[in-house]
């Protein structure tokens, strides 16, 4: 028996390197399955709008009605694993995925696609942590922080944007019929690899309490709330509607409810005091504002391009590039990523983020996708370069205090980029909508009729206009429109512009408080006096 025990050993050591590759497989397609599924819906409203017969207004209520429950979901679904068991918790997830993205393919109106849209959000919540779990799973310990949580990060982010690469031959005479098949052969392939590849299971203990549930639905509705009015107040505009104000009203009132519950609480389901605290602030806030930099990548490039007429297909090269500068970040954490190393990771990507946004405020009407490959490569880039490290650095901060810690941390971290990039995009799209009104309305009272370029510019598009119609007084009813839809377009670009170079300046602003901020670290250290070694004779006698 002794004999035979070695090689046993040895079988078991070499296990997990044999099934590394299919486990990292099936993280990237759970990772795939959400990701493609959301940037489906939030690339495309205006072909859904028109597949769903209604208003790109009213289509935006779907994108709303998906987001609302993922920010809060995270919060619940860790005590659920935790109590039910990993392996119930992974297969009920992905069975429900898939029979939701089953229904997806027989909605057929509005109702119905809007319903389907807030099931499929909560689908959705568990796929980003199952993802991470089987992407680590495989790893030894030194792999997990420096390859695995970066490998992870790269596919869940990059999944929406080769959402944009494949919409164009997805999208065509039968709508989004072949996107939700695409969905739902994904839910079914990944469901299918997940019941051969189990992930180890975790001792299961009950930990939901009454008061859990409570403090789940005020963040919920605080969340929801949050995206919701994000998401649709630049569409309504925020002072047009009473609602919008009203919500984000309650939202801040059903947040602070929960924070006063958790804080009495002797077991908590979010432990505030310890979010509270200088570092965990700190780096919360740095992910936060980071993501609300990296809407300039969701929200600038691709709706500039749409409202210049360029259409999906425009998008495949740009959105090729941004996600594989986004993979390449995993093998160069793998190379330099180590403990002390983050700050400095942070200091790049912001340079990075910087460099790629000004050189895109100097965009005109003329401006092609092509001309934006380097910029949004480098912010892409600098998005991973960014978010790994700082998922490592909270990730290990956790686990010092326990593993209780660590579901709060997962909470900060999916809630910080599920509210963050809706909040992002909300902020981005109010600037966009404010300085194009500001724009539209100085170059609109540049248009007198006296001005000599005003009128050889209405001469010369009516003199375009005269081959297809004799009549004067329409052609220059039309040349006149034109100038004014030209004007909308110059105030269009250069709004973005004016958001570009506001995001520019941001991180340059977030670069210098990192600088300083690692200046006071390194001058506390070296003028706080070392600790003094006891002498022998203080330490007593050595027996």
């Amino acid at each position: 028996m002794s004999a035979s025990a070695p090689p046993a050993t040895a079988q078991a050591a070499d296990a997990p390197k044999r099934v590394v590759l299919p486990y990292m497989i099936l993280a990237t397609l759970i990772a795939l399955a959400q990701g493609l599924g959301q940037g489906f819906v939030s690339n495309n409203l205006p072909q859904l709008a028109g597949d769903l017969g209604v208003s790109v207004t009213d289509a935006s209520w779907l994108m709303a009605a998906y987001m609302a429950p993922r920010a809060a979901l995270p919060l619940l679904l860790t005590k659920l694993r935790t109590q039910y068991g990993l392996l119930a918790f992974t297969r009920s997830a992905l069975i429900f995925y898939a029979l939701v993205s089953l229904a997806a393919c027989f909605a057929q109106n509005y109702r119905s696609a809007l319903t389907l849209q807030f099931v499929a959000g909560i689908a959705a919540a568990p796929m980003s942590t199952l993802a991470f779990l089987y992407m680590l799973e495989p790893l030894s310990q030194k792999l997990k922080i420096v390859f695995g949580l970066p490998m992870a990060m790269a596919v869940i982010m990059g999944a929406p944007s080769l959402a944009r690469v494949l919409s164009p031959g997805l999208i065509g005479d039968g709508g989004f019929l072949e996107v939700h098949l695409l969905t739902l052969g994904m839910a079914f392939v990944t469901l299918a690899l997940a019941w051969r590849l189990p992930l180890a299971p975790a001792p299961t203990q009950k930990v939901i309490e009454v008061a859990d549930l409570r403090t789940f639905a005020l963040i919920a509705f605080s969340f929801g709330a949050i995206t919701v009015a994000s998401i649709l107040g630049p569409i309504y505009w925020w002072t047009e509607l009473d609602w919008i104000g009203v919500l984000m009203i309650l939202a801040i009132l059903g947040f602070t409810l929960a924070v006063i519950s958790e804080l009495y609480r002797k077991a908590p389901l979010i432990d505030f005091r310890w979010l509270a605290s200088p570092a965990m602030l700190q780096m919360t806030g740095a992910m936060l504002v980071f993501r609300l930099l990296l809407s300039e990548q969701s929200s600038g490039a691709p709706r500039m391009f749409q409202v210049l007429g360029f259409g999906p297909d425009a998008f495949m090269g740009l959105f090729s590039l941004i996600v594989v500068a986004g993979l390449l970040v995993a093998p160069l954490c793998l190379a330099l990523l180590r403990p002390g190393r983050e700050p400095w990771f942070h200091a790049v990507a912001l340079v990075l983020i910087a460099v790629g946004a000004f050189m895109d405020s100097a965009s005109t009407v003329l401006t092609r996708p092509a001309d934006m490959y380097l910029s949004q490569t480098l912010i892409a880039f600098a998005g991973m370069l960014f978010m790994a490290p700082a998922m490592v650095m909270g990730l290990l901060a956790a686990l010092k205090r326990g593993p209780a810690y660590l579901m709060s941390f997962i909470v900060v971290f999916l809630s910080t980029q599920s509210l963050g990039g809706v909040v992002g995009s909300g902020l981005f799209s109010t600037i966009i909508n404010h300085r194009q009104a500001f724009h539209l309305q100085t170059l609109t009272e540049q248009l007198r009729p006296d001005l000599i370029t005003v009128q050889n510019q209405i001469a010369a598009n009516m003199a375009g206009l005269a081959a297809q119609s004799a009549d004067m007084a329409a052609n220059k009813t039309q040349a006149v429109a034109a100038l004014v839809q030209e004007a909308g377009r110059q105030a269009t670009v250069m709004a973005y512009n004016d958001a570009y170079l506001l995001t520019a300046l941001a991180a340059l602003g977030a670069l210098a408080v990192l600088l300083l901020h690692q200046v006071y670290n390194f001058l506390t250290a070296r003028l706080t006096p070392a600790a003094p070694v006891p002498s022998p004779s203080e330490t007593g006698p050595t027996r």
